[in-house]
């Protein structure tokens, strides 16, 4: 149900920005095995309405559902009285955007900042209401371990500042 309602969201954010009926769902529930975790992804997309640019889309889109909650405002209000820290480029995006318009991102999450000489790194999980509060702490920190490992191999290397 919560990837339902997130594929839903997706969908909502594009339709803002999209040619009316162009919204669809590609791929949909497609398990994927990445080192430390499982996703079920699934792809939404559709045409730009005439005058919307891939920043515009971007937008619409951030913050990604996934990393918000919904409704996707409230959520962040909420998050911000909760969170002690701000989440940073945590939850934007990473991309490039080119000469002709063409946009292509990804969501800054399972990354660490270097930044006066010190690295940051966030890591979350989706919270519902049956979520079980110690698996979700756990799935939380296996996901931060991913990139303190990362961070351990990176310190290890002869050219490292």
């Amino acid at each position: 149900a919560e990837h339902e309602m997130l594929v839903d969201l997706g969908r909502n954010d594009l339709g803002r920005v999209c040619e009316y009926g162009s919204v669809e769902v590609g791929e949909h529930m497609v398990v994927e095995t990445y080192s430390h975790v499982m996703h079920i992804v699934s792809s939404v997309s559709g045409r730009l309405a005439d005058g919307v640019t891939a920043v515009d889309a971007l937008r619409a889109s951030l913050p990604a559902g996934t990393l918000s909650g919904a409704p996707k405002i409230r959520a962040m209000q909420i998050i911000d009285t909760l969170e002690p820290t701000s989440r940073g480029p945590y939850g934007g995006a990473v991309g490039y955007l080119s000469f002709t318009g063409d946009l292509d991102t990804c969501i800054y999450i399972r990354s660490a900042l270097v930044k006066d000489g010190r690295v940051h790194a966030q890591a979350g999980g989706g919270i519902v209401a049956d979520s079980d509060h110690d698996y979700e702490v756990r799935e939380t920190e296996h996901k931060a371990g991913a990139v303190w490992e990362a961070v351990a191999l990176a310190c290890r290397q002869p050219d490292w500042p």
